[in-house]
């Protein structure tokens, strides 16, 4: 039964504020590891490179288990606060200690230092479960508008160019300040500093989601854990947005993997790894209006295939910064900055559509579910970029170090970590333009599912 559509409520700007808020906890723990983690093992603990790279991935595939639960654990749970922000809270509470953990620096080094930090950061990955999966599910109950939906993610993809700016140019900065590459002490300030940012931003956005609106379908999905992954799975436009979406994931993380190598190796500057997010960092905040707009003009999928375009060809282009230098590399990085703006927005906005169909022809709350494995899937995939960033750099002969004991690079160490920050990332974005190809979802009418034979209904 397609349950009925009601007038879309207006989202207040206070609880917008306070949901886009929790942005500096998602985006900062997505991209500080992925920047600084494998570099801080590979030069300062000794692990060797495709090790560091296996520790990054590993713990994401617990996500593969732990996402969907924690998504069906929040669709269930009854509570005078809502279904999710008591999870956001039990995030706010543990993210932040195993965090600092992470980056304490133990006296280890090698194979022991690698185990040491890969249980630390697969409880912090368990913990940020309990955050993000509820977290990125609200949207989709806030309203039934089509266009409300980007327009209030509007407010997150802002706080997550602020946060992309604590931590591609905060994070680095504290992390490099002693020394020419850092020391084991500014890498402990840094986890500190980060960790009460999130705190703070967790805390911001489950106060701030108090008064927060809840649309759709009241009864959550009572069927068995795998009836309610076999309904997620024939969703086929779902099943396209994940698939287009861990594939432009991946690229980020490939870059985020390779950002201070290639400051360090290709510029010559570990510093500038501060300067290169700082000009990525203005593309996302200036242009997200242009991307609301554009997403109105050429719907949702036509803009995304442009975001992505600009993002590849930034990404391309990048590879001749050895040719022209610093300035053209910050140059190309700003094209970058204005494609990931549009397909971070994008993948929400459409994310959330989709969540909202689904309720409105079942008749069922699973957001939770369709979040948790979105997110699972998105990071696992993601997490693959250090991996393979890692194998590039040992089969160009990267040797790992530390700073007692610098080395000077072989040339294909340096080449390895020219392409696996250009060339490799950009025929990734690619191959999300033909997946987006593949995605349909109608503003005006949703999907049919196949299974139950319901048929299309006008919204």
């Amino acid at each position: 039964m397609i349950a009925p559509v009601v007038n879309a409520p207006t989202v207040s700007r206070g609880v917008r504020l306070g949901y886009g808020v929790g942005s500096f906890c998602t985006a900062t723990f997505a991209a500080v590891p992925g920047l600084l983690l494998l570099y801080y093992m590979t030069n300062f603990m000794a692990v060797p490179a495709w090790l560091a790279g296996a520790i990054v991935a590993g713990p994401k595939v617990w996500d593969l288990v732990i996402n969907p639960l924690v998504g069906r654990w929040s669709d269930r749970t009854r509570s005078r606060m809502g279904p999710r922000r008591p999870w956001l809270l039990a995030g706010a509470v543990t993210l932040p200690v195993a965090f600092v953990a992470v980056f304490a620096g133990p006296p280890l080094r090698g194979v022991p230092a690698a185990l040491y930090i890969g249980v630390c950061f697969l409880v912090a990955a368990t913990a940020y479960a309990l955050f993000e999966v509820p977290y990125k599910a609200m949207p989709a109950e806030m309203t039934d508008d089509y266009h409300e939906r980007t327009s209030l993610l509007q407010w997150r993809m802002v706080f997550i160019g602020a946060a992309t700016a604590v931590s591609g140019i905060l994070a680095p900065a504290i992390a490099t300040g002693e020394g020419a590459n850092g020391t084991l002490n500014s890498y402990r300030l840094m986890a500190v500093t980060i960790a009460v940012i999130m705190l703070a931003a967790m805390l911001g956005s489950f106060f701030g989601t108090a008064r927060a609106p809840m649309t759709g379908a009241p009864e959550p999905d009572g069927g068995r854990l795998w009836e309610q992954f076999g309904a997620v799975r024939k969703n086929t436009p779902f099943v396209w947005l994940l698939a287009l979406s861990s594939t432009q994931m991946l690229a980020v993380s490939m870059m985020l993997a390779a950002a201070p190598y290639f400051a360090g190796y290709t510029l010559g500057n570990p510093k500038a790894t501060t300067t290169l997010f700082a000009v990525l960092v203005g593309p996302m905040l200036l242009t997200m209006p242009i991307w609301v707009a554009l997403s109105k003009r050429l719907d949702k999928r036509g803009a995304m295939v442009l975001g992505a375009l600009v993002y590849a060809g930034g990404t391309a282009l990048a590879a001749a910064t050895p040719i022209f230098g610093a300035v053209y590399a910050h140059l190309t990085l700003l094209l970058v900055g204005a494609g990931i703006a549009g397909v971070q927005l994008l993948q929400f906005s459409m994310l959330a559509d989709v969540v909202a169909v689904d309720a409105a022809v079942t008749g069922k709350r699973r957001a939770g579910m369709f979040t948790g494995v979105w997110t699972a899937i998105e990071s696992g995939v993601a997490s693959f970029g250090a991996l393979i960033f890692g194998v590039v750099l040992s089969i160009g002969g990267f040797i790992e170090s530390e700073p007692s004991r610098p080395v000077e690079q072989p040339d294909g160490a340096i080449t390895a970590v020219l392409i696996g920050q250009t060339a490799l990332p950009a025929v990734v974005i690619l191959l999300s333009v033909f997946m987006t190809l593949k995605y349909r979802l109608p503003k005006d009418v949703p999907w049919t599912d196949q299974a139950s034979g319901t048929k299309p209904a006008t919204r």
